[in-house]
C-alpha cells in the first residue's frame, strides 16, 4: 500500500508488526522505550497550503481533507492499534460523524484482525480508551461512541461542564466515566490531562487526533513527542471571511521558540506523502514533569 522513500529507523531483529500491517507499511513501526511519562503521537492530515479542515457544516473532518485516502486511513488505524488511549477535543468529536468511533477497525475495517494481532502482540486491552477533553460539557451524548458495547470512555472537563454533562444524562451511560479537572480561560491544561490519564487509567502510550487547539497546547508544553503528517496533494484556500484551521491553532512562536522535529520517515502513497516527526526538544524523551 505504501512505498518508503526515506527511514532512520533501523530493522530489529523480531518485528514488531504483523507481517500484514507490516507489509502495508512497507517497514516495522518502532517507538522508542519510554518508562518515565506517556508518551504523546499526534497524527492529523493536511492539505498542501497546510489547512487541517475546510470548516464547512458536514465537511469539517478530516476525510475531505485526504479525500479519503486508504493510506492516510491505514496509518490512522496503525496508530490507534498502537495507542493506550486516543484522545481528541469536543470540536473533533462534533466535525466527525454521529456514528463514528476511535477504534482501528472503525477508520479501516479491512485489517480489522491485523490491528488486534498488533495489539495482542503489544499486550494491549483489546480496545483503547478514547479521551474526550471537553471543558464546557457540550457534548451530544447520543453519539454512537456513548452507547457501543466495550468501547470505555472518559470525558475530561471543568467543574461547570461537569454540571452540563450530569443535567445531560452522562450517569445513565454505562460505558463513559467523567473527570474534573482545573481550567484557565476555559483551558485544561495538557500537563493535567496526560497526569490524570496516567494516574487514574494506567495510560502511557497517547496518540492525539485533534483538534489544532488541543494540538497547540500540548506542543507550547513540550509534550508532543511524535506527529505523523499526512500531506493531501490539494489545496484549500482560506480567505479573512472564511478562516481555516491549519496545524496548530490559539498558539504561536518566535524564530527563538518555535520547536523544531527531525523527519523520522516519509512514505508515498499515489499522490499523498505520509511524513513522521520527531521532537528535537532537548530531553523530550527522558523527561517529564507532570506539574
Amino acid at each position: 500500500m505504501l512505498r518508503t522513500l526515506f527511514s532512520v529507523d533501523a530493522e530489529t531483529e523480531t518485528p514488531v508488526l504483523p507481517d500484514e500491517l507490516r507489509t502495508n507499511y512497507d517497514g516495522d513501526l518502532v517507538f522508542p522505550l519510554i518508562v518515565e511519562r506517556p508518551y504523546v503521537v499526534a497524527n492529523f492530515v493536511s492539505t498542501l497550503d497546510g489547512a487541517v479542515s475546510f470548516k464547512i457544516p458536514g465537511l469539517e473532518g478530516g476525510g475531505p481533507i485526504s479525500g479519503a485516502d486508504d493510506g492516510d486511513r491505514f496509518i490512522m488505524g496503525l496508530l490507534r492499534a498502537w495507542a493506550d488511549v486516543v484522545l481528541v477535543a469536543a470540536g473533533t468529536v462534533h466535525a466527525v460523524s454521529p456514528e463514528h468511533l476511535w477504534l482501528p477497525e472503525y477508520i479501516y475495517p479491512a485489517e480489522k484482525e491485523a490491528y488486534s494481532r498488533y495489539r495482542s502482540l503489544l499486550k494491549r486491552a483489546a480496545r483503547p480508551l478514547t479521551a474526550i477533553v471537553s471543558g464546557t460539557g457540550r457534548l451530544d451524548l447520543d453519539r454512537a461512541v456513548f452507547h457501543v458495547p466495550g468501547v470505555r470512555v472518559v470525558i475530561i472537563t471543568t467543574s461547570a461542564g461537569c454540571s452540563q454533562l450530569q443535567r445531560a444524562g452522562i450517569n445513565s451511560l454505562p460505558s463513559t466515566t467523567m473527570r474534573t479537572l482545573s481550567s484557565t480561560d476555559g483551558r485544561i491544561a495538557s500537563h493535567a490531562i496526560l497526569r490524570l490519564l496516567s494516574e487514574d487509567f494506567g495510560v502511557s502510550l497517547v496518540l492525539t487526533e485533534g483538534g489544532p487547539t488541543l494540538l497547540g497546547e500540548f506542543v507550547t508544553s513540550g509534550l508532543i513527542n511524535e506527529l505523523f503528517l499526512t500531506i493531501a496533494p490539494q489545496i484549500a484556500g482560506r480567505d479573512r471571511q472564511h478562516p481555516r484551521p491549519a496545524l496548530v491553532e490559539a498558539a504561536e512562536f518566535t524564530p527563538a521558540t518555535a520547536p523544531w522535529m527531525t523527519l523520522v520517515s516519509a512514505k508515498k502513497g499515489g499522490d499523498h506523502l505520509y511524513l513522521r516527526y520527531r521532537s528535537m526538544r532537548k530531553g523530550a524523551l527522558t523527561k517529564y514533569d507532570f506539574e
